[in-house]
Parts: C-alpha cells; structure tokens; sequence
C-alpha cells in the first residue's frame, strides 16, 4: 500500500479534503496518514480538529502547531517558518510516498516546502488559480512549482499550471472536490438550523469576509462599508469567521460589534461543512469574498455578491455579481440578489468546478502513478517550444 499524507491547515481546506479522505478509505492501495495544522488546533478558530474531522472518523496521524498569536506581516512570516519545522519532522518520523496538499494557504506553503529535501512527491488541488487581491496567489503558484502532480479544477486552470512550466503529463482536470459534498452530504433542513442557531425560520443572508492579504492595512475600512451595506436589510444574517490571515482580528471584531446591536444576526465561529453547505442550500443570497461563494455556490443557484480584490481572476459563474467596497453598491448589488427574477435566471446553470468526480480521479491517478526518477525529476515545459 501506498502511503499518502493529506494535509489540511483549516476549514477552508476540509471539506475540499474530506471527500479525498473518504475514497482513500475505501481504496485498498493507498492509505491515508492525516496531519492537521493551521486553524484546527486553535480554539480561536473553532478548534476543527475536534468538532469535525474525528466526528467524521478519521484518525489523526499528527499535529502540527505553527500559528502564533499574531495577525502582523511579522507574526504570519514566523508561522510559516514554524510550519516548516514542524511538518519536516512530521516527514522524518515517517516518510510517506506522496503528499497531498490543497490550495493556497500559507499554512500548506510550509507543508510543501518542508517535503523538497526529503524528495517526496507532492500532489497539488486547486492550482492554476487566480486571487489577485491576495498574497495566497503567490504561494498557491509557488506550491505548483514544488509540486509533482496537479489536479486542477477547469481547463483553463490546466492551461495556466502548464504555462507555469509544468509538464502537461503531470497536469489532471477533476473539477473541484468539494462539490462531492453537495451530491453525498445530508444537509440540515431551515427549521433545524433556525432552531441550531437561534434564529427566524426565514431566508438569511450568509455572509463570509475575510481580509484581503494584499491590502491589509485597509481591511478595517473595507470591512466598514460591508457592514454599513447589510444594516439596510432587516432579514437574518449569518456570518462565518474570518480566516486567519492578516489583520483577521479587526474583521472579526467589527463584525463581533456589528452581531451584538441586531437582533437576527449569528457570528458563528465554526459552521463545519454540513451546516455551511446547508446555510448555502437555504440562504437568500451569499456576500464576502470567500472563493466558496465562487467555487460551491454554483452548485446551489446560491446568488453571490462578491466583494472587493480577493477573487479578482477566478473563474465565476453567473450567480456571482462582482462589486468594489462601496457600501451603496454592495447594497444594490444584495437588492439585485433577492429579487426572485434573479434567482430564477440561475435555474438550469451548470458549475464551471465540474460535477463532484473529482475525488474519485485524484485517488485513482494517486494509486496507479509510477513513482521515482520520472515524478520526481521535474523538466521545464516550455510552451513556446511545445517541449523542455
């Protein structure tokens, strides 16, 4: 049997890993060693590691502590640097065949770089990607150069990693893995999660902001108008928590003040993927600039008001209206929203993130792929030339 790592940093990255994990389970030639980092071993962040993951029965190999208390450019550069200690010693204790690692956080940054001198295979979800407003752009293009093989999430994605020099061989469409999750998962029903949450058995609106790396020092003024925008809205609103990233704790503050002066506002610091895809299926609409609304949305004719830089050059479907942080426009963009003509126009509509297979052929390609000199020995594509 082969050994591969999965590595998941975060809710952000669980439920695109959970679906990977079950058919692993099931495959008779591989099997999982699961290492947790990042947000879930932080009661800050909901502590996932406790709430979900050994919930859904998988056993935990490892934990790699890394984040400190600090959302400062200092504090996320010394996190990364701890990462890279700590999934180094993961790799000494027990080298595995392969890593597997999952989009564009600075946490799975350190996951990848630490497997480069132990010449361990890394396979990469979700490359090829755009998020111009962020520095995760950087390091989602650097974890594909430290990457083996690629499984991304539309052809054009597979165009740009080969751009980035990769070897077309090495480069797979599956379409996005989480979407496996709207096809298999039980979703709560409105009244239980009216009654889960405290709140009216009516259509909230779901909301999900983080800040924007790459424009940190602004976060407390984007994060302003956002709010001033949903005050003109006297429906439920549920927000996720910010992730942590720079300057994650004024987000959260603002929104944590916000929460405490209306009535049918929740901040809830763990939604976990049941009840997040769940909100997705009954919300009225989705605002922020999670990539979920841009990548799983679709899935649910969920229409998403995505606001700002964050997921300037993903690919997005026709549920998403893109508006800057003008809190008039976010506002006229959420009445563009609910009205039922919108909603309506998405019936019928299929997610350019595919049709919840991929997991399905990450674990195939993972269990059949030779491994040695030809995987690991990397060769320059030049597209110009069609050859290295």
């Amino acid at each position: 049997m082969r050994t591969v790592v999965v590595v998941t940093v975060g809710r952000s990255d669980y439920g695109i890993c959970r679906p990977i994990l079950q058919r692993i389970r099931s495959d008779t030639r591989l099997r999982a060693r699961l290492l947790v980092s990042g947000g879930h071993l932080s009661p800050e962040f909901g502590s996932t590691t406790a709430c979900e993951i050994e919930a859904d029965g998988f056993d935990i190999a490892d934990r790699v502590e890394m984040l400190l208390s600090s959302d400062s450019p200092e504090g996320i550069a010394k996190s990364i640097g701890l990462g890279t200690i700590g999934f180094s010693a993961c790799y000494a204790c027990a080298r595995p065949d392969v890593v597997l690692v999952v989009g564009d956080r600075f946490e799975m940054y350190s996951a990848a770089v630490a497997a480069l001198p132990f010449g361990i295979p890394v396979a990469h979800v979700h490359g090829g990607e755009l998020t111009e407003g962020a520095f995760d752009d950087a390091l989602r293009h650097s974890i594909t150069k430290l990457s083996h093989l690629h499984f991304v999430s539309t052809d054009a994605y597979r165009e740009r990693v080969i751009q980035l020099g990769e070897e077309p061989w090495r480069v797979t469409v599956t379409g996005a893995p989480s979407l496996a999750n709207v096809r298999s998962m039980e979703l709560l029903s409105p009244a239980e999660l009216a009654k889960l949450y405290d709140l009216p058995l009516e259509r909230p609106l779901l909301v999900t902001f983080h800040p924007v790396t790459l424009e940190y020092e602004e976060a407390e003024a984007q994060v302003n108008q956002l709010l001033k925008a949903l005050s003109a809205y006297d429906i439920p609103i549920v927000f996720s928590r910010p992730n942590a990233d720079t300057n994650g704790r004024v987000v959260y503050r603002r929104i944590q003040e916000f929460v405490a002066t209306r009535r049918a506002a929740r901040l809830v610091e763990n939604l976990g993927t049941q009840s997040y895809f769940s909100f997705m299926a009954w919300a009225a609409a989705m605002v922020g600039n999670s990539s979920s609304g841009i990548i799983e949305a679709p899935s649910f004719g969920l229409p998403v008001v995505n606001v700002g830089s964050r997921q300037d050059g993903r690919v997005r479907g026709p549920n998403v209206i893109d508006v800057g942080y003008d809190h008039e426009e976010i506002a006229g963009a959420i009445s563009r929203t609910l009205r039922p003509e919108f909603r309506a126009s998405l019936r019928g509509s299929t997610n350019p993130y595919g049709d919840g297979t991929a997991a399905e052929q990450i674990v195939a390609t993972l269990s059949r792929v030779e491994l040695g000199e030809r995987l690991l020995r990397k060769r320059f594509w030049d597209i110009a030339r069609g050859t290295d």
